[in-house]
């Protein structure tokens, strides 16, 4: 049976400690295997192709037979690993809190708890201001995508 620690370690040995990082390896029943990447620099479809052919060339389909998908982490889809938050400091993001309640602002930090910069309320004349929300009280974080 093919492993989601196997893969994850085909894939490890093909990136390094380069800019590609893995966001998410699923095996699921019948051998298909589903690997979403991204990278700190972009994602190309040869990045994903050569991730492609590094499982591919070390899994044998005569042992066993298996489905394989190498795609990138979505635009619009929530970011999943620590990695995806620190390489979108800076950006506008949209937070689905445990309280059901969503927030929209800059993240102007990523750990334990995202800092994130709240636009001011001209309405309320609100200045301005940073809050930290700790990662256990968030459900979902999304990038939010402009084209301004």
């Amino acid at each position: 049976m093919i492993t989601e620690s196997q893969i994850r370690a085909l894939i490890e040995e093909k990136i390094g400690d380069g800019p590609l990082f893995i966001v998410e390896v699923q095996v699921n029943p019948g051998n298909k295997i589903k690997v979403e990447m991204d990278s700190d620099v972009g994602l190309s479809i040869d990045d994903c192709v050569a991730i492609s052919r590094q499982i591919e060339g070390n899994l044998d389909r005569e042992l066993e037979d298996f489905e394989l998908q190498v795609l990138s982490a979505g635009i619009g889809q929530p970011l999943k690993v620590e990695r995806q938050y620190t390489k979108n400091v800076g950006r506008d993001v949209s937070l689905k809190l445990a309280d059901g309640s969503e927030v929209i602002g800059k993240l102007l930090e990523a750990g334990e708890a995202l800092k994130i910069g709240l636009p001011a309320l001209k309405k309320k004349k609100l200045p301005e201001r940073e809050v930290m929300f700790p990662l256990e009280d968030i459900l979902e974080t999304k990038v939010r995508v402009s084209f301004k």
